[in-house]
């Protein structure tokens, strides 16, 4: 699957639900999921409004991606965070329904050798099996970038809810204790070096299946 991601962060008093019905518009031809809602409270550099968009075939995806850049680019929207991507293959972790997407956007330092990269893909792809609030996944190199940053990789869940994202993940010392290291500028290992895109939402449809 082709997919694409926004995180959109409004102009200062503008509201997302002013905005989300014509990104639906423009997404709902030609995509064959779309999940754009506002996101949650606790965000770090999440936008105000998170897109996340799956599309059959390369053409469809480009088009609106171009469409949807025409309709970003007004006074209401600050700026925007995004990726496009080839979706590896999801996997499902368990049997629990879930209320909750998250994505995140980060990069990571380009001289980094590509085995190394591996192994932090690898380090990520463990967090699935020690968090139990996470119902399924995917972990993605990131084709063209937007925003802020030249985005490497997109790592998204589904989570039972809030709680499960706020607490057994980010708590989790499979998160502090092992994964961590790639992340914090105080580590020999830091290979992320460009500050991330931690974004959620309520979803009440599959994004990951």
């Amino acid at each position: 699957m082709f997919n694409l991601t926004r995180l959109i962060h409004l102009a200062p008093g503008e509201e997302p639900h002013a905005l989300i019905p014509a990104l639906r518009a423009t997404a709902e031809p030609s995509a064959t999921h779309v999940l754009i809602e506002p996101t949650l409270p606790g965000v770090r550099n999440g936008g105000d409004i998170l897109m996340h968009l799956r599309f059959a075939d390369l053409q469809r995806r480009t088009e609106t991606a171009a469409e949807l850049d025409k309709a970003l680019d007004c006074a209401a929207v600050q700026h925007a965070d995004g990726a496009e991507y080839r979706g590896a293959a999801h996997e499902t972790a368990g049997e629990q329904s879930a209320t909750v997407y998250r994505t995140l956007l980060l990069r990571v330092a380009p001289e980094t050798d590509e085995a190394l990269i591996e192994r932090f893909e690898s380090d990520l792809a463990l967090m699935p099996h020690y968090v139990r609030t996470i119902t399924a996944w995917q972990l993605s190199r990131v084709e063209r970038a937007v925003g802020a940053s030249p985005w490497t990789h997109v790592f998204e869940q589904h989570f039972t809810d809030v709680d499960g994202l706020m607490g057994p993940y980010l708590m989790h010392p499979i998160h502090w204790a092992h994964v961590d290291r790639w992340f914090d500028p105080e580590c020999p290992d830091v290979i992320v070096r460009d500050r991330v895109c931690h974004s959620f939402c309520r979803s009440d449809t599959v994004v990951l299946g």
